[in-house]
C-alpha cells in the first residue's frame, strides 16, 4: 500500500518546485523572504509538535517568518520529496526523520528521492528512545520474563506497533532477532491504536514511544521492562537499559532533525546549523525535548549526515536479514 502511493508520488512530484526554482540567493542576504518548514507528518504529532517549538524561537533568530507546511503521506516520503524538489536558497526546510530518510530506501526500494544526495543534512534536533512496555495481565515483569515465555511458547508472545517499517516495529524484528525468540508482529494504522489494544491485553507487548508511554506507565496501567536507548533515562531512573536486560548492543531510537534540498548554499546551512543549536541550548527548549523522555541533540552538519549514514546501513542490514516487506 505504501509502495504504490511512492510509485504514483514519483510521477506527481517530477515536475516540483524545483522545476520552477529561481536561482539562489546570496547567501549574505539570508533570508530574503518567508521561511517555510515542511513537516512530512501529521499536525498535532510528534514531529509537528517538535517542529512548532522550533519556528518558534527559528523566526526570531532570523527575523523572518517561519511556517510550518505539513505535507503527509507515504511514510513522510511526500513531505521529504517537497523538501528535496524546493529551491535550494533556504526558502524552504524541513524535518528529516528516521523513517524517509535512514528505512525507506531499504524497505520501499523506490523513491521519488535519494536521501543520500537529495537533501542537506543542517542538524540532528534530537534522539527518542523507545520503551519496551507490557500489559499487566500478561504478568511479564522484565525483559528476560518475555524472553522465557517466548521460548516456552514460540509464536504466541505479540507485539504492536504503528505499521510495518517504523521505529516500533523494527525495535520489535531486532528484539526476537538478538533473544532469538519467536514473537509475533501486529501491525496497526498508527501508534495509538496499538497502545489502546496494550491496554487492554489484546496484545503483550510493545515498543513505544517514551512520550506516548509515560502516562500509561505513571498510572500503572502498563509495564515499562527496558528502553532501548545506550543509558536509561531520567523520566524512568529504574527502568533497565535493554542491554542492561541482557542483550548487549541493542540500541534504537526514533529522530529527527532538520535538512535543506540539495544545492543549498554551504553558508546558509552554516547559519541554520549555528541558530539551532543555540535554540537546542535554551532552557524551554531543552525541557519540552527531556519532558517527552528524549535527547536534545544538535552539533555539525557533517556530523548530522554521519548519523544518516551509520542509521541507514544499521536497519538496512535487519531489513535484509529479516526480509521485512512493505505494506
Amino acid at each position: 500500500m505504501i509502495r504504490s502511493a511512492v510509485f504514483a508520488l514519483a510521477a506527481l512530484l517530477a515536475a516540483g518546485p524545483a522545476a520552477h526554482a529561481q536561482a539562489p540567493a546570496p547567501a549574505a542576504d539570508y533570508p530574503v523572504r518567508q521561511v517555510t518548514l515542511v513537516v512530512p507528518y501529521a499536525a498535532g504529532g510528534f514531529a509537528d509538535i517538535r517542529a512548532r517549538k522550533i519556528v518558534e524561537k527559528l523566526g526570531k533568530a532570523l527575523n523572518a517568518t517561519v511556517i510550518i507546511d505539513n505535507k503527509t503521506g507515504a511514510g513522510g516520503v511526500l513531505g521529504t520529496s517537497t523538501i528535496a524538489k524546493s529551491p535550494p536558497d533556504g526558502s524552504v526546510i524541513g524535518m528529516g526523520n528516521l523513517a524517509p530518510l535512514a528505512v525507506n530506501v531499504s524497505l520501499m526500494g523506490k523513491l521519488p528521492y535519494d536521501p543520500a544526495t537529495d537533501v542537506v543534512p543542517v542538524i540532528l534536533i534530537e534522539r527518542s528512545p523507545l520503551v519496551l512496555t507490557a500489559a499487566p495481565s500478561q504478568g511479564l515483569k522484565s525483559v528476560a520474563d518475555v524472553i522465557a515465555k517466548a521460548k516456552a511458547e514460540p509464536g504466541k508472545i505479540t507485539y504492536g506497533s504503528s505499521g510495518i517499517g517504523g521505529a516500533h516495529h523494527l525495535s520489535g524484528v531486532m528484539f526476537g532477532r538478538q533473544a532469538g525468540i519467536d514473537i509475533v508482529h501486529v501491525p496497526y494504522k498508527g501508534g495509538g491504536n496499538a497502545a489502546t489494544d496494550l491496554l487492554a491485553g489484546h496484545i503483550a507487548v510493545m515498543f513505544e514511544m517514551g512520550y506516548a508511554a509515560l502516562p500509561s506507565i505513571e498510572a500503572g496501567k502498563i509495564m515499562p521492562l527496558a528502553v532501548t536507548s545506550s543509558h536509561r533515562i531520567g523520566l524512568l531512573p529504574n527502568v533497565p537499559t535493554m542491554a542492561e536486560a541482557g542483550l548487549p548492543g541493542f540500541e534504537s531510537y526514533n529522530w529527527q532533525g532538520i535538512v535543506a534540498p540539495k544545492g543549498t548554499p554551504p553558508a546558509i546551512v552554516t547559519r541554520l546549523n549555528k541558530e539551532l543549536n543555540a535554540i537546542l541550548q535554551m532552557p524551554d527548549v531543552r525541557d519540552s525535548i527531556v519532558s517527552q523522555a528524549s535527547e536534545p541533540a544538535g552539533g555539525t552538519p557533517e556530523e548530522f549526515a554521519a548519523f544518516i549514514k551509520s542509521e541507514t546501513a544499521k536497519w538496512a542490514e535487519l531489513i535484509r536479514a529479516a526480509n521485512i516487506k512493505p505494506e
